[in-house]
This record gives C-alpha cells, structure tokens and sequence, in this order.
C-alpha cells in the first residue's frame, strides 16, 4: 500500500479461528484504529469486524516511525491478543511453527485494493456494510443493526467509536 491513497483492506484471523467474536477483542481492534486515527496516521471511510475478519476502507497518511500503520494496527493487536489469551489459558492454539514467531494471529499477506474511483468505492463500501447480515454470519437482519461497522454512521451520522470520516469530507 501508498500513502495518501484509499485502499480495501482485509486481515484475517490465522486459521480462520473466530477470535473476533467477543467483544474485548473487537475493542482492541477499535483502541488501535483510534489511536491511529486521532494520531493521524489514518483516515477511515468505513469499517465492520467480524469474527474472523476485518474489512476497512482506509487511506495511510503518514507511516508510524519506519513503519506503515496497517503494520503498527497488526503488531499492536496481535501484542494485546497474546497478553489477554495468556492470562485466560487459551494461547497455544495460536502457536506458530515459523522461526520468526512464537506466535501468529493475522494471516500473512492481508489483502489490499486500491480504491481507483468513486463507483468501486460505494460498491465496496456496500460490501463491508452487508457482510453481517450474510446467511454465513447471521449477525444481525439489517446492517445497520450491526454495532462492529460504519453502517448507522452513513445512515445517520453516529460514530459510537469516533473512527469514521465520511468519504466526502
């Protein structure tokens, strides 16, 4: 990914394991993405958590140190995975067989699209919006509904998290 250029970005669980499905880790998802956010290292035009994947659509401002922040956003999530699976006994099944790991939380190589122009920027936005409420997941009946998104904020302006910037402004 580039700096300064909107992008389709999806990280998923290793293992497709549904880590994501209570709320304390979707909070430290929600912690990072705000910290990144009002550090302005991120501007993100939408978002949903779901239980094993994340869906954003998001431009990189500037990197984090040496780093990109979708890189800061994966290291500091899967830190504060193994300190909270550490305490509840749980951490093994994340045990990595790579030499540069002990463990592994998010799949390599996440995937990211660049976002080229406004049609295919609504469509993935309706995409992100719509995925709880696929007969898979089943999470709620309409998007709006779904608390872990930015659906209600483009409905109606709420943004429980104060993540979200409308893709307009």
């Amino acid at each position: 990914m580039e700096l300064h250029s909107c992008y389709f970005f999806t990280v998923t669980i290793n293992g497709f394991r549904h880590l994501l499905t209570g709320d304390h880790f979707k909070k430290i998802v929600i912690s990072s993405l705000q910290f990144l956010v009002n550090n302005k290292s991120v501007s993100i035009y939408g978002f949903v958590i779901m239980p094993n994947h994340i869906h954003l659509l998001w431009m990189m401002n500037k990197l984090r140190g040496n780093e990109m922040p979708s890189a800061s956003f994966t290291k500091f999530t899967a830190h504060q995975f193994k300190n909270h699976l550490f305490h509840s006994g749980n951490l093994e099944i994340y045990q990595s067989c790579k030499q540069d790991r002990k463990y592994q939380f998010w799949k390599r190589d996440p995937l990211a699209i660049l976002i080229s122009t406004e049609k295919i920027f609504w469509s993935k936005l309706d995409y992100i919006h719509n995925n709880p409420t696929k007969e898979k997941w089943g999470l709620c009946s309409i998007p709006e509904d779904y608390r872990w998104s930015s659906a209600k904020f483009y409905r109606d302006g709420f943004d429980e998290f104060s993540i979200v910037t409308h893709y307009k402004d």
